[in-house]
């Protein structure tokens, strides 16, 4: 089958389809960055697919992005489960063994604003960006079992930086420790999808993961209808924390990182 380059028009209306599931390829496509290629009937996407260091794919009949995602040669696929087994049955044979493979990791939903956590979360500022900075290579390391301030420090910092200047990082400190962080890896009309939510080990089991989280979705909950997360199948204190303030799996996403 035929695969085009999809207009921004119609990637919105895929993504309208489920807002959720494709709160990425949406916040993407708005923004004006990466690129797409898409599995079209008449004018109407099926499948679309993000090209990138990360490929995103949605939709049915994915395994078509096989050639071009071998081509890419990205270092992970991640997305809703289906999806990513229909592309990676067919391209697994051209790309490396994975160094790890994470099926049925669950999607967490929250649209009714939990109870205050009576916390001093607020947005990060620049005045923040030392703190942060060694708080997020942490959370990314514990994540993906690398450490981005080995492999690309200058770059990781530069993140870092943009995503507190696009108002999409959050913290309540004390005394110079992180009692919650969290940032924001997509947003739309629709929503917004956390990464990194973060607790400082010397902080933690104390209760902060929750009372930070339930004030970051009070917060946003003024701006979106839906705030969603998505997280390891086996981290279960933190699947304990997402239900906690009144979080709902919704459906499963799949990584594999190569």
């Amino acid at each position: 089958m035929k695969l085009t380059e999809p207009k921004r028009d119609q990637i919105l209306r895929f993504c309208a389809q489920d807002p959720v599931e494709r709160v990425f390829l949406e916040d993407v496509a708005r923004r004006g960055l990466g690129r797409f290629v898409a599995r079209v009937e008449g004018r109407e996407l099926l499948a679309l697919c993000h090209m990138g260091v990360n490929v995103v794919p949605s939709g049915s009949g994915c395994g078509v992005f096989a050639g071009a995602v071998a081509r890419a040669a990205p270092r992970m696929l991640i997305g809703e489960a289906r999806a990513v087994t229909e592309l990676w049955d067919e391209v697994r044979s051209r790309l490396p063994s994975p160094r790890e493979d994470r099926p049925g990791q669950p999607v967490f939903v929250i649209r009714q604003s939990p109870a205050s956590g009576g916390t001093g979360l607020r947005a990060a500022t620049l005045d923040d960006l030392e703190l942060l900075v060694p708080a997020c290579a942490s959370a990314h390391e514990e994540e993906l079992g690398i450490d981005p301030m080995r492999r690309d420090p200058e770059g990781f910092r530069w993140r870092t930086r943009t995503q507190i200047e696009e108002g999409r990082s959050w913290l309540w400190a004390e005394d110079g420790v992180i009692l919650f962080k969290a940032e924001a890896s997509a947003w739309t009309p629709e929503a917004v999808q956390l990464q990194q939510v973060w607790v400082d080990p010397v902080a933690r089991r104390a209760g902060h993961g929750a009372r930070g989280l339930s004030d970051l979705c009070r917060l946003l909950l003024q701006r979106v209808p839906t705030v969603c997360l998505f997280v390891r199948a086996e981290n279960e204190p933190a699947i304990r924390l997402y239900q906690t303030i009144g979080m709902k799996h919704v459906l499963d996403y799949r990584s594999v990182l190569l």
